[in-house]
């Protein structure tokens, strides 16, 4: 491999490396306007990519180039595997796991898809995604913790689909709180079922991605398929389903307590939230206390994602960190003004404690005045 000698100056020595692609259609690797170009050089600026026929040749800097080449092999492999739409996130991801690992593969960890609908593949595109996913196929009950766009509803929707097909449970129960985000809902004409449809309908678009839209409504009419609040839930005992509670930071601890006891014989259980976005409007969410409370149970796994798993536009994870900065910030200065006001306290308690003396008139004047 060109570029695999070590030693002083191994990185600043120009070389040249070609991957040679057979079997393979370069528009399915490549992408519209070369875009795999595109992202690879955005990761080794160093780095030239040329597609000629079957062949891409890179050159740059010894070391960066046998990076690329390597990360372009993975890539290659990737999309043999079916996917025929490698992101920026993917090609990110993969670089990462090349750089942390030089004995790792991408593209058998994030290669393999969940579930196949309509030629479009539901698949873990990051690491954290990846370890998430194994958590849900290793453990009864896994919550997924982390920022919006990181995955966590669509990947556990996406198993419990696949865990339906496959028949390992006989239904699939999807439930979110019903709580307003700032805004009041009540007064919308309609049902109850039309009341809260706008709560669900994030579950309902989720499914039609990943089953043919006319399935869904005969899946739910005959209740292989249950969307509900989780109100709905309380006094029932799920057994042999597959179980997912959404936007589980809205919960309230009993609320939490009383899902998890849902849990019957056969059934799997993910739980996903957002704690930096908690609506409800007193008390404390039930998804910030039940880590402390199940933390170290067998069985249980808290999966927790960040903004290296967003996998919406770049721009969320750039939003998600600025906002956990400003959140860090804001707290280091409540933290401070809490010290002071426990300083002053503590002082002005000390000084009350303290004897008080009068000063030599003042003496005077009170032998004067209890005199007879």
């Amino acid at each position: 491999m060109p570029g695999s000698e070590n030693g002083p100056g191994t990185n600043r020595r120009t070389a040249e490396a070609v991957v040679h692609v057979d079997g393979l259609a370069m528009v399915r690797l490549l992408g519209p306007q070369d875009r795999l170009v595109t992202l690879v050089e955005k990761q080794f600026p160093s780095v030239s990519l040329h597609s000629r026929g079957n062949e891409i040749t890179l050159t740059g800097p010894a070391g960066d180039v046998e990076a690329a080449e390597r990360l372009v092999e993975e890539l290659v492999q990737m999309v043999r595997a079916g996917n025929d739409e490698l992101t920026e996130i993917e090609v990110t991801a993969s670089a990462r796991m090349l750089d942390s690992d030089r004995a790792s593969s991408p593209s058998d960890t994030l290669g393999q898809p969940i579930v196949t609908t309509r030629g479009k593949s539901v698949r873990a595109k990051t690491l954290g995604q990846k370890n998430y996913v194994d958590a849900i196929d290793e453990n009864t009950i896994v919550f997924g913790i982390g920022p919006a766009g990181t995955g966590k509803t669509y990947l556990a929707m996406a198993k419990a689909v696949q865990a339906l097909q496959r028949k390992e449970v006989n239904r699939i129960i999807l439930t979110r709180p019903a709580v307003e985000a700032g805004e009041r809902l009540g007064y919308l004409p309609g049902s109850l079922t039309d009341k809260i449809d706008p709560y669900l309908r994030p579950l309902f678009d989720a499914l039609n991605e990943m089953l043919d839209p006319e399935i869904v409504p005969k899946l739910m009419a005959t209740g292989a398929i249950e969307v509900a609040p989780l109100a709905y839930m309380r006094g029932r005992t799920l057994n042999d389903s597959f179980i997912v509670l959404d936007e589980a930071q809205n919960t309230t601890p009993e609320q939490m307590k009383m899902f998890l006891t849902r849990l019957g014989f056969g059934s799997r259980m993910v739980i996903t939230g957002d704690i930096t976005q908690i609506d409800l409007p007193l008390g404390t969410s039930g998804l910030q206390v039940v880590r402390g409370v199940l933390d170290g149970i067998d069985d249980i796994h808290f999966a927790t994602l960040t903004s290296d798993d967003v996998v919406r536009h770049t721009l969320v994870g750039q939003i998600v960190d600025a906002y956990t900065r400003f959140d860090q910030i804001q707290l280091a200065g409540r933290n401070r003004a809490a010290e002071r006001r426990a300083g002053a306290t503590a002082s002005s308690s000390t000084e009350s404690r303290q004897p008080h003396t009068l000063t030599p008139s003042a003496q005077s004047q009170s032998t004067q005045r209890d005199r007879p």
